[in-house]
């Protein structure tokens, strides 16, 4: 008898713990589209990386234009979820980051003082006032390919950006240079060096050349750069990057020629080609099966990384806990032949606070989602 009363508690609590595992991975897959915010031409000439400010509840897109007429970043309200405006750009544009506080001043509120550095084509990063949306400078990297995708230390207060694809010309004759990263000082707005990539390459047959998404690691105090390949890695690399002596220490390769990157726990760097990487020995700890994208986003609200895609109609969503994808939101659709023109993405970014997933969709505007544990209802 005392083995069967021992038994039954033994066995509900089992039961109970496959119900409610079983229950939160259904739970945790039930993501809703809830709004379809409409911006001005609806994304029909481009877009690339998009960045959310969860501490004031901003959304900012790198907006291309038409041709490259009205450039821009679309501001959105994430926490009412309604589109706000435009600021211009000088041109088309790639990253772009917002900075609270880029110049270590305590006593101003970060909600309103701050400042938006964007990357864009001609080699040039623009910074902004957030408060007025006001023109601060403009920040040559030296180049004259595009200034890409940024990161940001804000121990040292110093900004990273990739000129991922640049070109050389000697007396007329242009050919592929050396792609490089330039460190940038946000207090004084100075180039404070680079670092030049001569072995980057990729593609089949080796000949391409790029670098893409950096993030900061506050644990470390080291940026990380995915590169796709190098002519030692031909497979790509994660670079970890000492802003301090604007240098490289490590290089962790990597399996599948890596775009996009994200900073998850427990020290581990999330590749958009599902490569997981623990930080401490720089090795592969798994690869995600199913993932693939340019830009990815970790979302610490939900602890999970979104994979924006790549010219793409899917944003694959993987649980930091066990690194298993638990949902993928169809998001458009693509027709071989416009009309109807094609509506896909490449970038993704998610407010921490609110849990929602902003996603631009080409020729529809900036797509909003959230799992089913918020209620339409509660939307702000």
């Amino acid at each position: 008898m005392k083995q069967q009363k021992l038994l039954r508690p033994l066995t509900g609590l089992a039961l109970l713990a496959v119900f409610a595992a079983t229950y939160v991975e259904l739970h945790a897959s039930g993501y809703v589209q809830v709004a379809t915010i409409k911006v001005p031409g609806d994304l029909s000439g481009g877009f690339d990386i998009s960045w959310v400010d969860a501490v004031s509840g901003r959304y900012y897109l790198a907006n291309r234009g038409v041709s490259g007429v009205g450039a821009r970043v679309d501001v959105i309200d994430t926490k009412h979820v309604k589109y706000l405006g435009a600021i211009p750009l000088a041109a088309p544009g790639n990253g772009v980051i917002a900075i609270n506080n880029p110049h270590d001043d305590l006593l101003t509120d970060p909600e309103t003082n701050g400042e938006l550095w964007v990357g864009e084509n001609g080699s040039i990063v623009e910074v902004f006032d957030l408060r007025t949306q006001n023109l601060v400078t403009t920040i040559s990297t030296g180049g004259i390919g595009r200034a890409d995708e940024l990161a940001y230390d804000p121990l040292d207060h110093v900004l990273l950006i990739a000129n991922d694809r640049e070109t050389t010309c000697v007396m007329g004759v242009c050919t592929g240079g050396d792609p490089f990263i330039t460190f940038i000082n946000t207090e004084d707005r100075t180039v404070l060096g680079q670092i030049f990539y001569p072995l980057v390459v990729f593609g089949a047959p080796l000949s391409n050349r790029g670098l893409e998404q950096p993030v900061w690691n506050s644990k470390t105090g080291m940026f990380y750069l995915a590169v796709p390949a190098t002519s030692d890695h031909p497979n790509g690399e994660v670079d970890e990057i000492d802003p301090a002596g604007m240098q490289i220490t490590r290089m962790f390769p990597t399996t599948c020629s890596p775009a996009g990157l994200a900073l998850g726990p427990r020290q581990r760097l999330f590749t958009s080609c599902g490569d997981v990487i623990a930080v401490t020995t720089g090795t592969v700890v798994t690869t995600i099966a199913g993932v693939g994208a340019d830009e990815i986003w970790f979302n610490p609200g939900e602890e999970r990384v979104y994979f924006g895609g790549f010219q793409s109609v899917k944003v694959p969503i993987v649980n930091t806990d066990n690194n298993k994808l638990v949902a993928t939101l169809t998001v458009g659709q693509v027709n071989p032949t416009p009309p109807p023109p094609s509506h896909t993405t490449h970038s993704v970014a998610a407010d921490g606070v609110n849990n929602l997933i902003f996603v631009p969709v080409s020729n529809v505007g900036v797509k909003v989602y959230t799992d089913r544990r918020r209620s339409v209802d509660e939307n702000p």
